[in-house]
């Protein structure tokens, strides 16, 4: 895919892999997502949020939470993503969602310091994309001025004008107050206080929980020692797929009985518990995989994909007869659960899991059974 003049251009020799088109869902306005059968091209959907439409046999994102640039920055990889419909509808009848295809304002330039100071601090190529995106949204919005002059008012009102106009979701809100607080705190230096716009509350969503059993009926389903192997580590650790991936055979240390976690989120290192069950899987696993460098690799060598890790979990989940929706996260949650349960302090489940704040393991408390065996049910007493 090439940008040429604001337009994404298709090359002669690349076949579509997504054909994006306005539509309606159920009442609302979505953003229909049309593919061809690609498992791993479904799997990325799917953990980017996208919903599958039987009817319509089309998958689909809400109108409000697309936004295009991201959108690329994501599935590029697939191939060419023809978005020839939605320009269609806006020449028809105006802007359906405008605010989602922002341009990416080739002819403004990224003021010094700012790619520089987003690879010292080892952002992921993704935030790095999204941040210079925004960015330049944020300067396109201010013709002829000097972006160092712009004002903490200024700045307000500019973001309350995205929220009431274009509607952004409370995730995109943050990830462009974030690009525009990056230039003026980490490379201009000034000091937090300079920068007070005020964060949208974060909606409060409980976590979904597989119980033991359920566990063991999707680690005893598979006979893919890989895949047994696998999904035991992601459960038995609380790993998130990112550590999965990045684990070496030197991270494990059967002596002290302890996994490192090289540069986990917040680009921290951590220990979690090796468990003897898993210390005698792994070694039946090296024994018949031999890997090289990385614990999981693929058939090719190299590391094990993030898209290869959901996709086992989610068809082990399927063939162990789980109803719910089975993907790696929710193995984490759980871990995390399923350690409040047995009485672990929230403080160790809080360094296991490589939490920052105590307030996000905390969550983990409104899920356990401890909130509800604990206490009798009032109807109870009357029946």
């Amino acid at each position: 895919m090439v940008v040429v003049n604001d337009k994404y251009m298709e090359p002669s020799n690349t076949k579509t892999a997504i054909r994006l088109k306005p539509g309606n869902h159920r009442g609302k306005d979505v953003v229909w997502l049309g593919c061809k059968k690609n498992q791993s091209l479904i799997d990325e959907l799917k953990a980017y949020g996208a919903s599958w439409d039987q009817a319509q046999s089309s998958w689909y994102m809400p109108k409000n939470r697309f936004d295009l640039h991201i959108f690329f920055v994501h599935f590029k990889k697939y191939g060419f993503i023809d978005y020839s419909e939605i320009k269609k509808q806006q020449q028809a009848t105006g802007p359906l969602i405008e605010k989602r295809i922002t341009k990416t304002h080739p002819q403004i330039p990224i003021p010094k310091g700012y790619i520089e100071q987003l690879e010292q601090k080892r952002y992921s190529e993704n935030t790095r994309n999204t941040y210079m995106h925004y960015f330049k949204d944020f300067v396109a919005a201010f013709p002829g001025r000097d972006v160092n002059a712009i004002g903490k008012e200024e700045i307000n009102t500019y973001i309350l004008k995205l929220i009431r106009e274009k509607q952004i979701s409370a995730s995109q809100q943050n990830q462009r107050i974030n690009a525009v607080k990056f230039y003026y705190e980490k490379v201009l230096g000034r000091k937090k206080e300079y920068y007070d716009i005020e964060r949208p509350r974060k909606e409060r969503k409980l976590p979904d929980v597989l119980s033991k059993e359920e566990i063991q009926k999707i680690i005893g389903s598979t006979e893919n020692l890989k895949h047994k192997v696998l999904i035991a580590l992601i459960y038995s650790c609380g790993l998130r797929r990112s550590e999965v991936i990045n684990l070496m055979l030197n991270d494990i240390d059967s002596k002290r009985m302890v996994i490192k976690i090289r540069g986990a989120k917040g680009k921290k290192d951590r220990y979690v518990q090796l468990s003897d069950g898993l210390l005698d899987l792994f070694r039946k696993y090296y024994i018949k995989f031999k890997p090289k460098k990385w614990l999981f690799e693929g058939q090719t060598g190299g590391q094990y994909s993030a898209a290869s890790i959901l996709q086992v979990v989610k068809r082990t989940g399927q063939k162990a007869g789980i109803k719910k929706n089975v993907y790696p996260h929710l193995l984490r949650h759980s871990y995390a659960t399923h350690q409040l349960e047995q009485g672990t302090d929230i403080r160790f489940i809080q360094e296991w899991l490589g939490h920052q704040s105590i307030k996000t393991t905390e969550r983990y408390t409104h899920v356990s059974e401890l909130n509800f065996k604990n206490f009798k049910n009032l109807l109870d007493d009357i029946l």
